[in-house]
């Protein structure tokens, strides 16, 4: 950053309040990763670089600008010295570490990652995967570098619209005024995304701009300004206010970047504003210490996060105090040994050989993972791993075809002899049902989505509107009564995520709370909402009874964990006999409420229950997993090989009622599945 006459900011232009801002913001982050209690809202600390480098990236810019030696490639080529070598340090060394601990599936996500990190498209990735606060994205080994992708994307396009500026408009006032109106434009679209799309919101930079264009208003308002007396003592105390307030009074269920994200911004504003050296709060040599060391601390602890979670450390304190510890000791020796030679030896060199060994490494780098990311080199593992590995893709062959909005698909042979309808976990069975059917050329009729809940009433409450879900209950509604008539219908929904929310675990953004709602949105399981759930799901089910033998399926159970993923790294570790399992009374815990809803529709409607449990549990415990054999493909799911377990179970709904007069299909007939 140029020289700025402003109190506080030495000869050379660097400020300690700056250094000192980074710390504390790279230390709420690794906090909130590392689960520390008191800073539940740390990940705003992620806000505040973002206010930093838009001031920063604004006296780059415009100091160059008005002094006529701005150069485009220059700042780019800086850019890249800065935030290139310890980045391919770290995707290198995550690929290696990876080649020994990852099964190929989990190794081929790595690659995807790191390849769209050394891209700096991970934001992208990340958002078209999942969201940011997710189960899923602890294991994620480069989630945290979403945000040096919206930076970078901000550094391609910042610099042009200045320059284009300054040579239509010049005077700060005009940029000043761009600023403003761009600043206020991604406001509002943050707000509008944080409403009705919040992973869109988190990760896109169209609605983060405003923070970057906030520090760069920062630096147009305040860079000759002089505050008197002791205003600048209670302008950056104001602001680090703001900043805690953040760190430990918002939580991951406030929707993000909303208003909310004012609280960490304006107090990175305001500390950037008062510009105080020696400052209490950013002037220790903790802080500075901690501030030079703020980019190599942020690459390093989230794998460290990670890899607690890989190896069902995350709950251990003492392996979280490990964790911590490690974070320091990693980003200190990848600032000594990376950062300040790599930035020390590329500015002896000439911009050409700076390119070229940058783009060199980049290259390497990037196409050693998209190989990663091809192949997974399962050759490298034991073949009991990659047998297991194998398991998580052994799911219904055309889910793809048939899980699908608008699909209807016949499994078996022509003559519709049952009906399966349902979500996913209805997906995963279907082929079992057919694989029961007592004669050959009998079909099964399958209609069903992934996380549509089949109560008519019942309407989403996560992100997204689901109108594919509303479309599909509104069909079969419509449908149902002619809909191959006198048929068995066998529902199969995972009910009790609808109903109970999700599980505890890494990730999880609000466990328990419920995913759909009748008349209000609850955040818990209220008597009044069981009851509302309790009265539209009977009256559902009695719909769907009126003209067909109605089969409820018992919720299957579900796992702590993907039982592959489990099994695999049991066998990497070296542990032996490992089975996935929970106890008969987890099971009950977690659905004994929508038992009884199934046993009320029983009694009103007529409807039979099938039980799942007597095939995959025994007295004690619930089995995902026997001799070392995966019976799921995740936590959730059962596999082809788990399914055909249930096969006596739904041969049930034909053995124990007069043979149906089996309708023709009327759609296309795919393959026999049995």
């Amino acid at each position: 950053m140029p020289n700025i006459s402003v109190a506080g900011v030495r000869a050379d232009g660097f400020r300690a309040d700056i250094n000192g801002l980074r710390a504390w913001a790279v230390a709420a982050v690794v906090f909130y990763h590392f689960n520390v209690p008191g800073f539940t809202g740390g990940f705003a600390g992620v806000d505040v670089f973002f206010v930093i480098s838009g001031f920063l990236m604004a006296g780059i810019v415009v100091g160059s600008l008005e002094t006529g030696r701005f150069s485009l490639p220059g700042f780019y080529l800086a850019r890249a010295r800065r935030i290139l070598p310890a980045l391919i340090v770290l995707t290198c060394a995550l690929l290696v570490l990876g080649w020994f601990l990852l099964m190929p599936r989990e190794y081929q996500a790595l690659g995807k990652h790191v390849r769209e990190s050394l891209l700096f498209s991970s934001n992208l990735r990340y958002l078209a995967e999942a969201g940011y606060f997710d189960s899923a994205s602890h294991e994620k080994w480069l989630l945290h570098t979403w945000s040096l992708s919206v930076e970078w994307q901000f550094y391609l396009v910042y610099p042009l619209v200045l320059a284009v500026l300054a040579k239509l408009l010049p005077g700060r006032r005009a940029l000043l005024c761009a600023h403003v109106l761009a600043l206020l434009a991604s406001f509002i679209l943050c707000q509008v995304l944080s409403a009705g799309k919040p992973s869109q919101a988190f990760f896109l930079l169209q609605a983060r701009a405003w923070e970057l264009l906030l520090g760069g208003m920062v630096f147009l308002l305040g860079s000759g300004l002089r505050l008197p007396g002791r205003v600048p003592v209670l302008v950056e105390s104001m602001g680090i206010a703001l900043i805690v307030a953040a760190f430990v009074l918002i939580d991951s269920s406030v929707p993000w970047p909303g208003s909310a994200a004012l609280l960490p911004t304006l107090g990175a504003a305001l500390v950037l504003l008062a510009c105080r050296e020696g400052s209490l709060w950013t002037g220790s040599s903790l802080a500075q210490w901690l501030g030079t060391r703020s980019y190599s601390i942020y690459l390093w602890h989230w794998p460290l996060v990670v890899g607690l979670v890989y190896f069902e450390l995350e709950q251990a304190m003492l392996w979280i105090c490990a964790g911590l510890v490690a974070s320091l000791l990693l980003g200190h020796v990848s600032y000594a040994q990376v950062e300040v030679p790599a930035r020390r030896w590329l500015a002896k060199r000439s911009n050409v050989r700076n390119v070229v060994w940058l783009m060199s490494c980049l290259a390497v780098v990037a196409v050693s993972a998209q190989l990663v990311r091809r192949s997974g080199f399962p050759a490298r593992l034991p073949e009991e791993v990659s047998r297991i590995e194998a398991e998580q893709h052994n799911r219904n062959p055309r889910v793809d075809e048939c899980l699908a909005a608008g699909a209807s698909c016949v499994y078996g042979g022509q003559q519709v002899s049952a009906l399966v309808i349902g979500d996913s976990h209805a997906d995963a069975v279907v082929t079992s049902v057919a694989a029961s059917l007592p004669v050959a050329e009998q079909g099964v009729y399958f209609r069903g989505l992934t996380g549509c809940l089949m109560v008519f009433a019942a309407q989403w409450a996560g992100e997204g509107r689901r109108d594919e879900c509303v479309g599909l209950k509104a069909a079969l509604a419509k449908d149902l009564d002619t809909l191959f008539p006198g048929m068995p219908i066998i529902l199969v929904n995972r009910t009790s995520l609808y109903v109970m929310g999700e599980l505890p675990g890494p990730g999880v953004k609000s466990p328990g709370k419920p995913l759909v709602y009748f008349s209000q949105p609850a955040a818990t399981q209220t008597p009044e909402y069981l009851q509302e759930f309790r009265r539209n799901y009977v009256e559902s089910v009695c719909q769907m009874a009126r003209q067909h033998p109605l089969y409820l399926v018992r919720p299957f159970p579900e796992m702590r964990e993907s039982v592959p993923q489990a099994l695999g790294r049991s066998v990497l570790m070296g542990k032996k006999d490992v089975e996935v399992i929970i106890t008969r009374e987890e099971y009950q815990r977690r659905h004994a409420f929508i038992w009884s809803v199934q046993d009320e529709a029983s009694q009103r409607c007529g409807v039979q229950i099938l039980n799942p449990l007597p095939y995959l549990c025994d007295e004690q415990y619930c089995y995902g997993s026997r001799d070392g054999k995966s019976l799921y493909v995740d936590d959730d799911h059962l596999s082809e090989t788990g399914n055909r377990l249930l096969v006596p179970m739904f041969a049930r709904v034909f053995t124990s009622r007069p043979a149906p007069t089996a309708v023709p299909a009327t759609v296309t007939v795919g393959a026999d599945a049995r």
